[in-house]
């Protein structure tokens, strides 16, 4: 009943969320290339999804330049991505990749944090918890395919995945890093990263924001394979095979039994959680924090 209620609130999130979508065109039909009528992508500005319905397949690129930070309007346009995948019964698995060279995701978009008003800061953390919820619940199978750096919010995106694959490039690394920006990682960051690599680890992880370059993400299981970069994608797609081999009630069933108590956490303090950001973000001190390091992005762009 709980996990009914959840659903039953993520859809209405959903609704909101798409009617805060100011005119983009998800859902326009593009050809793949080398693909029939049944081999269509749809994209959006921030979004591109490259389907493969005779795999049953398709692969969600991330293009949100320059290091696709999780703006509230990239949030939206994945989460009506993925509810438009999971809507369509040819689709049993995603791959969640990126579009950027060197870049999975640099996480949450500071700048949706700084310098704005409470009534905004309470409507972005929605939409990031929004975002967790349908990943992590999904009942597709999800591959992430982190073809770059992936810190703080991407790891978290990556985290919500069944199965992740990292490059093997010593840049591209891994990690719940917040605390080095004087920021605490929520109890559901927390959760999901102590359901994959143990309590100790993330302990030690997240007090001192580790992020953990490809070899030392693979010993500490926060990453489950390690390939050459060429080969990411190709081999998300191998591991996506095997997952598919499973029959899916049987597979959707063992993950609703794993994640559901996790789940339920947030869904059912929600309103606090979004309250307890709004408090902790809008401080001088977090501000002044925020603002000095995008102040020193500013400068290494410059």
């Amino acid at each position: 009943m709980a996990l009914a209620a959840g659903m039953r609130v993520r859809a209405r999130a959903l609704l909101r969320a798409g009617a805060r979508l100011r005119g983009a065109a998800l859902g326009r039909p593009e050809p793949a290339a080398g693909g029939g009528d049944g081999a269509r992508r749809f994209t959006n500005l921030r979004v591109l999804v490259e389907p493969d319905p005779a795999a049953g397949v398709a692969v969600m690129k991330l293009k949100n330049p320059p290091v696709n930070s999780l703006s509230l309007e990239l949030l939206t346009e994945l989460v009506i991505s993925l509810e438009k995948l999971e809507n369509d019964k040819a689709f049993r698995g995603v791959v969640l990749t990126s579009d950027r060279p060197g870049v999975f995701s640099a996480g949450l978009d500071l700048t949706e944090m700084c310098g704005r008003n409470p009534a905004h800061y309470a409507e972005y953390w929605k939409a990031v918890q929004e975002l967790w919820l349908r990943l992590f619940l999904s009942n597709m199978v999800l591959v992430a395919a982190i073809n770059g750096a992936c810190p703080a919010g991407g790891c978290l995106m990556a985290l919500t995945c069944d199965f992740r694959v990292l490059a093997s490039n010593p840049k591209f690394a891994i990690g719940l890093n917040e605390t080095l920006l004087g920021i605490v990682a929520p109890f559901w960051f927390k959760d999901t990263l102590v359901n994959t690599i143990g309590h100790r680890a993330s302990e030690h992880a997240l007090q001192l924001g580790l992020l953990f370059p490809p070899a030392e993400a693979l010993q500490v299981g926060i990453v489950d394979q390690v390939v050459p970069e060429d080969q990411v994608q190709s081999t998300a797609l191998s591991v996506m095979a095997r997952w598919m081999a499973i029959p899916d009630h049987a597979r959707q069933l063992t993950k609703a039994m794993m994640r559901k108590a996790t789940a339920d956490r947030l869904i059912k303090q929600r309103d606090a959680d979004i309250q307890n950001f709004v408090s902790f973000i809008s401080r001088d001190s977090i501000q002044k924090s925020l603002q000095t390091y995008l102040e020193k992005l500013k400068q290494k762009k410059g």
